[in-house]
Parts: C-alpha cells; sequence; structure tokens
C-alpha cells in the first residue's frame, strides 16, 4: 500500500480532498481483484462515469462507485456475492495491505424498476489515510438485465500510483460506443448532472467513434428501457430539467477540482446530437503554433492524470490540464526571466517539450488574446476559474480521442475454483491462497509487519 503522503501530494496536484483520492486508490486495487478472480473477471462488464475515467480518458471526475452488468444472470444471488467480494477484499489486502473490514461489507438484493432482480454493495476500507472512526465505503451496482448490444472489451485501468501491478491492471468493460450509448439514455432517463458533465467529455473525445454503431446501440438500449430516443427537444421539455440545473453543484461540486458553469455544458448539447444526425461538422480548430522554438516531436504529455511531483516537476500541471478540458481559463502565477512575479489569466492549449528539455505551456492570454508560451518550471501556482472559453485552437492538453490500450487475451476461468489465478502465467501458491507469479530468476523481497507479523512479497 502507498503511503499518505503519496495521497496527500496528488491530492494537492489534482486539487481535491484526499479523502476522494485515496476512494479512486482503492477503486483501482479493487478493479484488479475483480479482474483476476475467476468468476467474475470474463462475467463481469465494466461501465459508467467510473469506466471512462479510469479506462477510456480523463474526465478528471472522481467517481465513489463502480458500475457493472453481470453476464451470468445467476451471479445476482447474496451467498455468491458475499462470498466473492470476501475473497477479492481478501486478495486485494494481500496484494496492496488495503484492509476490508468484514462487519463494513453489505450486500442487497432488490427488485429493480423492471420487476428484476439487482444487487448493490457496500464495502468498507481503510486506506493509506488510515480513518479509524468512520470507514468509508465503495458502492457497487450490479445488474443483469441490461441490454448488452456489442462485446465487452479488455481495457487497460489508469492507475496513477507508485504501487500499480508490472503487468498493469486490465478489466473487461463497455465498448467506447456503448458507453455513449449509454449515458445518453441515462441522460434522457433520469436527466442526472453527472449524466451530462459525461455526454458532453463523450462528446469532445468521440474522434474515430462508430456513429452509426453508436445510434443503433442508442435506440437497442431504449427501447429496451421502454423509453423514446432522446432528442434536444425532449431534454429541454423533460420534467427533471429544472432539477438538472438546480443539482449541478450539490452533486458534481465535490468530485471536481473546480465546478464548470451548468450553461456551459449545456449549451454544448446541440453539437452531440447534431453529430448523432450526421449533420455537417464544425471545422477543427488549428494547432497552436511552436513560435520561436524547437520542439522535440517525440514527447508528448502522459493521457490520463498522472503525478508529476514523481518527475520532478512542481508546477499544478494537472490543475491545468483539468481547465483545458473543461474549457475554463486559468489564473496562474508567473516568474518572469528577470525574477519578476506577476499574475496572469489564460486559456490553456497545449504542453510541449523542447529538444532542450524545457516544458512550455501554449496558452492563448486572456486579457489580449495574444498567443503565449510559458516555461513551467517558472510556474509557482495555478487555479481554474470559472470563466469559460469557446476554443480558437486545438484543446491538446486533454487527449481528443478515446484512450486505446492493448488489448490482453483472455484466459478460460477456472469453474469452482475458491482462489484467484493470474492469467497466461505460471503460478506458485503462497500462504494465501493466491497464485502469485514472477519472471523465471526474478528477485524478491519478504517484507514482515512488526505489529501483525503478516508477510508481503515484493518485487522491489
Amino acid at each position: 500500500m502507498i503511503d499518505r503522503q503519496e495521497i496527500l501530494e496528488f491530492a494537492g496536484e489534482v486539487g481535491l480532498d484526499p479523502n476522494v483520492v485515496e476512494k479512486d486508490y482503492v477503486l483501482g486495487w479493487m478493479l484488479a481483484g475483480i479482474s483476476r478472480h475467476p468468476r467474475t473477471r470474463d462475467s463481469w462488464l465494466f461501465k459508467g462515469g467510473t469506466c471512462l475515467k479510469k479506462c477510456y480518458f480523463e474526465t478528471y471526475r472522481f467517481s465513489e462507485d463502480l458500475d457493472f452488468t453481470l453476464l451470468a444472470g445467476s451471479q445476482v444471488d447474496e451467498a455468491f456475492l458475499r462470498a466473492t467480494f470476501a475473497e477479492i477484499a481478501q486478495w486485494v489486502y494481500d496484494e496492496s495491505g488495503i484492509e476490508f473490514p468484514d462487519a463494513a461489507r453489505v450486500v442487497e438484493i432488490y427488485t429493480n424498476p423492471r420487476g428484476n432482480t439487482s444487487a448493490q454493495g457496500r464495502i468498507g476500507y481503510r486506506g493509506p489515510m488510515q480513518r479509524q472512526a468512520d470507514v468509508p465505503r465503495i458502492r457497487f451496482d450490479l445488474t443483469n438485465d441490461e441490454r448488452v448490444v456489442r462485446a465487452g472489451e479488455r481495457r487497460r485501468v489508469h492507475h496513477p500510483y507508485s504501487d500499480e501491478p508490472a503487468e498493469g491492471i486490465h478489466v473487461l468493460a463497455y465498448c467506447f460506443e456503448e458507453v455513449f450509448a449509454e449515458k445518453l439514455r441515462a441522460l434522457a432517463e433520469r436527466e442526472r448532472p453527472r449524466d451530462l458533465y459525461d455526454v458532453i467529455h463523450l462528446h469532445r473525445h468521440e474522434t474515430g467513434a462508430d456513429r452509426a454503431a453508436m445510434v443503433e446501440i442508442l435506440r437497442a438500449k431504449c427501447e429496451f428501457k421502454g423509453i423514446a430516443v432522446p432528442t434536444l427537444e425532449s431534454l429541454r421539455a423533460s420534467p427533471q430539467h429544472g432539477a438538472l440545473r438546480a443539482d449541478w453543484e450539490q452533486m458534481l461540486a465535490h468530485q471536481l477540482p473546480q465546478l464548470p458553469p451548468f450553461d456551459s455544458f449545456w449549451n454544448e448539447l446541440p453539437g452531440v446530437f447534431a453529430w448523432l444526425q450526421r449533420q455537417p461538422a464544425k471545422p477543427q480548430p488549428p494547432v497552436i503554433g511552436p513560435g520561436r522554438h524547437q520542439i522535440d516531436p517525440v514527447w508528448r504529455a502522459p493521457a490520463m492524470a498522472s503525478s508529476w511531483r514523481m518527475q520532478g516537476i512542481t508546477a499544478p500541471l494537472e490543475i491545468i490540464r483539468f481547465a483545458a478540458a473543461n474549457r475554463l481559463c486559468v489564473e496562474f502565477d508567473y516568474e518572469d526571466e528577470s525574477g519578476h512575479a506577476s499574475t496572469r489569466t489564460i486559456e490553456p492549449y497545449s504542453l510541449r517539450r523542447t529538444k532542450a528539455g524545457d516544458l512550455l505551456l501554449y496558452a492563448v492570454r486572456s486579457q489580449d488574446g495574444q498567443d503565449r508560451s510559458y516555461r513551467v518550471d517558472r510556474i509557482r501556482g495555478a487555479r481554474a476559474t470559472q470563466q469559460t472559453f469557446v476554443p480558437r485552437y486545438a484543446v491538446e492538453l486533454s487527449a481528443t480521442g478515446p484512450i486505446h490500450a492493448p488489448g490482453t487475451a483472455r484466459s478460460a476461468p477456472t469453474r469452482g475454483s475458491s482462489v484467484f489465478s493470474s492469467p497466461r502465467r505460471t503460478t506458485s501458491r503462497t500462504s494465501s491462497g493466491f497464485g502469485r507469479s514472477r519472471p523465471l530468476g526474478q528477485m524478491r523481497y519478504v517484507f514482515q509487519c512488526t505489529y501483525c507479523q503478516k508477510k508481503f512479497e515484493r518485487s522491489q
């Protein structure tokens, strides 16, 4: 398990409460456990807003729950889920040290609006923040009667922490078009702020998406739910529209470093439906010019939120990248060559590295619309504002298309087994029952806790 300081530092970089970041950290390890368990890795299909952030592109909306469609309908069973969650919790503890108290684990089976059974789980944990009195919980929403139109994809899970498994974390998830269609369907059915936020981000990342397939999937999902395919007019006329605006701050503010104005997202919806209807697309804005600098053509900023401090960079780049992704201007403190400090307000567009090794932030100065570049090592602080901007250049600080990780081959689950196995690797048993594997001849280190005497194997 990473230490408390790593959580605090990353929380400072992304501008969020450390407890929110800790939950994101634990979510990553829970997904690792689900992806390794023989009875869940090929039958639990990851979906929803957390799927977007962890598997596709950076939304900067830190979610609090995990949503899955269970392909094996019989798994919506209280005894099965209790046993499975206990096994996953034990594996995650053995691998990471995150604790999951037995008393803080609840499974509820209920009848959903369609008259079928669904399940909700709540699993408490003690992570790096080591909260004792009020154990935080992760919520699981599990359904087995959703309409899945396309086969799932094995996606790499973004886990921006120093203890990411060497082989990464890969989970079975909805394809991009199905995630998009599901979010549009949800927006039509319930008009919640998180659905609008996610739909706009999906549209901003739709480069290369199959529009015809998405329309087909959306139609199938709406038919299954017994609702009309949404249009801009139907969303405007919905009796839930007033609540959508009213709940914007209450439901989203704690998940974001800075809450964008509601209208900045609502006003982009016409573009979403124009895209779906194959109307002529607006011309894409040009890329901001490099100016007088010689740019390294190979270097690229990481596609997802990352800890820049681990690379020796103290500038708050994730705050700036969040602002760019959400079309918000940035106010930042800058020290020029003479040592004079001043505050600037800019529209952020691109992060590039020169051939000399300097990181440059390319932006437009808000006060006069002039193109500017700023040395990142001279940025002393930054704050996302609520001042929005319409991009005059391509926003390169956030990826423009869905992030595609290399796929991994599925392995058949071991039926009836109560332990996990690592796919496509030779394993050796440990005392916990989990098959831990390592390349032949690799050095292993065994650490023993002086308090509980538990032993952990690590490669470093």
